[in-house]
């Protein structure tokens, strides 16, 4: 099964932060946009891991 979420990039003055849209606690933060993407594809892993079994 392929999940597809709307992920979300913003830059600030120093940090990228990064939030997925349909998953609530799918927020993260990177000092570069690639860092960011990484983070939140971890923090989406463990999020459907941990809810979704």
């Amino acid at each position: 099964m392929e999940n597809r979420f709307t992920a979300v990039f913003q830059k600030t003055d120093k940090w990228w932060i990064a939030f997925v849209e349909e998953l609530p606690g799918a927020n993260t933060q990177g000092e570069t946009i690639d860092e960011a993407r990484e983070n939140l594809k971890e923090a989406v892993e463990r999020i459907l891991k941990s809810n979704y079994p």
